[in-house]
């Protein structure tokens, strides 16, 4: 993809050059002019409008260089951002593919809690859970809030509607499975209950 932008930046810088010079071919070269009249011998009228056709094709050529410039920075801009995305979200597949991984391990930690669970077994898969997430973070991985949280569709998949009084209808109040964010973008929503008033 980074191939393909620095392809393309080329291509139109060579393609501006060229309408460049095809503005350039469209006024007649002064050597080609058959009758060409030395300035010590043209009259005032003429030296003006010699010169105010001169103005007129600086005029021109300057505008079509700023033009120029213009298109081939916003080329580089958007090469830039196109870059910078390619970098962020590089690793998404991977992550969404971790996803299932810490589940699991979530799943594992909340089944032993009771007294029968093996304490330092727990302990290592909260470990293991932590140092994961702690590098997937650094990677710009969030979860996304839910439960407290107004239901949001844009974060939020609602699976299930459920009365409860204490809460205001539309409010989350339970979370089957987290939801996550990558570099501020959704990469999974939050699968969840939502509160609502009495019938």
């Amino acid at each position: 993809m980074v191939r393909e932008g620095l392809m393309e930046e080329e291509m139109t810088e060579e393609k501006l050059r060229d309408d460049s010079r095809e503005q350039l071919d469209a006024y007649p070269d002064e050597e080609d002019n058959a009758e060409q009249i030395s300035p010590d011998k043209m009259t005032k009228h003429q030296l003006l409008e010699k010169l105010d056709e001169i103005q007129k094709l600086a005029d021109k050529n300057y505008d079509l260089y700023i033009r120029s410039q213009a298109e081939i920075d916003n080329l580089r801009k958007r090469f830039k951002k196109e870059k910078e995305e390619l970098a962020k979200f590089s690793n998404e597949s991977l992550i969404r593919q971790l996803l299932v991984g810490i589940d699991s391990l979530e799943k594992a930690i909340e089944h032993s809690q009771d007294e029968k669970a093996n304490p330092a077994l727990r302990e290592g898969v909260e470990l293991t859970l932590k140092a994961i997430m702690d590098v997937l973070k650094k990677a710009g991985l969030e979860e996304v809030k839910a439960v407290g949280e107004p239901f949001d569709p844009n974060f939020h998949e609602a699976v299930l509607e459920q009365e409860d009084n204490s809460m205001n209808p539309g409010t989350v109040i339970n979370e089957f499975q987290k939801g996550y964010t990558l570099n501020q973008r959704l990469l999974r929503p939050a699968t969840v209950i939502v509160s609502r008033g009495k019938d």
